[in-house]
C-alpha cells in the first residue's frame, strides 16, 4: 500500500497517506454529524455537530496513526528498519525493511500496537467521565465516548489470532517459538486468517439477508480483505520456503544502467542509450557509490538534473548480493514498479524487481522438476 500524500516524519519515521482515508474520514465525519450526535443531544446547532464530527474522525485518525507507530518505534529498538506509515481505507500499515530477527522480537512488535489502542481507549473513557461530571457539552461527551469505544474495539479486534492482523502475528511468534520454524508458523497464521476471514464474510451475508439492511456488508467486506491479505501472506511464506538458501545475487539483474546525480532528467527519456527496457536507474556520485534511485516516470523535461528529482538512497529498498532472498521478500512490495537497490561497497551491482524473483522461482522449479522420462 503507496502513499498518495506524504504528511512528512514523526519521530524518524516517513508518515503517508492513502487516498481511501478521505472516504472514510468522510463517512465517520457524517455518521457521527448527521446521526449519532443529533440523536444522542437533540436540539444542537448544525454547525456544532459537524465541527465535533470533523475533529473526532481527526483524532481517530490520529489514534490509528498512534497505533501504527508503536509498531514502528519498538521495530527500531529491536534492530528492524521501517520504511514507513501509510494510512489508508482499513486502518494503517506499517511497512518494515526486514523480519523480526526472534520470536520475542515478533511478539512485542506485534503486541504493542493493540496495546496502545486499549490504553486509548482507556484514557478516552477516563475523558469521557471527567466531561459528563462537569457537565461540558453532550455532543462533546458523546464523541469521547465514541473513540473510547473504537479505540478499545480496535485494539480487541487487532489481537485476534489471524494474519494480518496484529494477532496474527503474536501467533505466529507463539507458533514459531514452539516450533522453532519460522516459515511453518507464518503459514499457521495464514491459514488462521483465511478461516476467520470466511467467517466474517459469512456473518455479514448472513446478517444482510436476514435484516434487509446494508450495514452487515462492511462486516463481510472486511472479512474478504482479511481472506485475500491472509491468502497473499500464505503464498510469501511459500514462496520464501522456495527460495530458501537462494542469496540475492542469484536472483539480481546485474550491472544495471547507472545515471550520474548531474545529469539532466529529462535525458532519461529522450537518450536512447539508456535503453527503453529500463525503468529504473541507480544513481551514483562522482566516485561510483550509489546515492539513490530514479526512474523515468521521475524524469522532467526541463532543466532539473536527476539530482533533483531522484529517489534518495535512504528512501529506497537497498540489499547485499550474500543476503537471503528469503529475508528480502518481505520489504519487496508485489508491483512491478518496485525495485531493490543491489550494493556491494557502497557501488550498484544489480537491480531486483519482483519479476527476478519469479524468475528465480521459476528456474528452482524446473531444475527440482529434473528431466521428464
Amino acid at each position: 500500500m503507496r502513499a498518495t500524500i506524504t504528511l512528512g516524519r514523526i519521530a524518524g519515521v516517513r508518515v503517508g497517506v492513502h487516498w481511501s482515508v478521505l472516504l472514510i474520514f468522510a463517512l465517520i465525519a457524517a455518521g457521527l454529524a448527521a446521526e449519532r450526535l443529533p440523536d444522542a443531544y437533540p436540539g444542537r446547532s448544525w454547525a456544532l455537530y459537524t465541527l465535533v464530527g470533523l475533529v473526532t474522525a481527526a483524532v481517530f485518525f490520529a489514534s490509528l496513526l498512534a497505533h501504527e507507530l508503536a509498531h514502528a518505534v519498538e521495530a527500531r529498538r529491536r534492530g528492524v528498519g521501517v520504511d514507513g506509515i501509510t494510512l489508508w481505507l482499513l486502518g494503517g500499515a506499517t511497512r518494515l525493511r526486514a523480519e523480526a530477527p526472534d520470536p520475542g522480537s515478533e511478539l512485542r512488535i506485534a503486541g504493542v500496537g493493540p496495546l496502545v489502542s486499549l490504553v486509548l481507549g482507556g484514557l478516552f473513557a477516563a475523558l469521557t467521565w471527567l466531561l459528563d461530571a462537569t457537565s461540558a457539552s453532550g455532543p462533546l461527551v458523546e464523541a469521547s465516548a465514541w473513540l473510547a469505544a473504537i479505540n478499545i474495539l480496535l485494539g480487541v479486534f487487532n489481537a485476534i489470532p489471524a494474519a494480518p492482523l496484529d494477532g496474527g502475528r503474536l501467533l505466529r511468534a507463539f507458533l514459531w517459538w514452539r516450533t522453532g520454524d519460522r516459515l511453518r508458523a507464518a503459514r499457521g497464521a495464514a491459514g488462521a486468517g483465511r478461516v476467520f476471514g470466511w467467517v466474517l464474510v459469512a456473518l455479514g451475508l448472513w446478517g444482510f439477508l436476514t435484516t434487509g439492511v446494508f450495514g452487515p456488508l462492511w462486516l463481510a467486506l472486511v472479512g474478504w480483505f482479511l481472506v485475500l491479505a491472509a491468502t497473499a501472506e500464505g503464498r510469501q511464506a511459500h514462496l520464501r520456503e522456495t527460495v530458501s538458501g537462494v542469496p540475492v545475487g542469484s536472483a539480481m539483474t546485474a550491472d544495471p544502467v547507472t545515471v550520474p546525480t548531474t545529469l539532466p532528467a529529462g535525458r532519461l527519456r529522450d537518450d536512447p542509450s539508456y535503453g527503453d527496457r529500463h525503468r529504473a536507474f541507480p544513481v551514483t556520485d562522482e566516485e561510483g557509490r550509489a546515492v539513490g534511485l530514479v526512474t523515468r516516470e521521475q524524469a522532467a523535461t526541463g532543466d532539473a538534473t536527476v539530482a533533483e528529482v531522484m529517489r534518495p538512497l535512504s528512501e529506497t529498498r537497498i540489499s547485499h548480493p550474500d543476503e537471503p532472498l528469503s529475508e528480502l521478500l518481505p520489504r519487496l512490495e508485489p508491483t512491478p514498479e518496485d525495485r531493490v537497490v543491489v550494493l556491494d561497497d557502497d557501488r550498484p551491482v544489480g537491480v531486483l524487481t519482483p519479476v527476478d524473483v519469479q524468475r528465480a522461482v521459476q528456474n528452482l522449479m524446473t531444475s527440482h522438476s529434473g528431466p521428464h522420462r
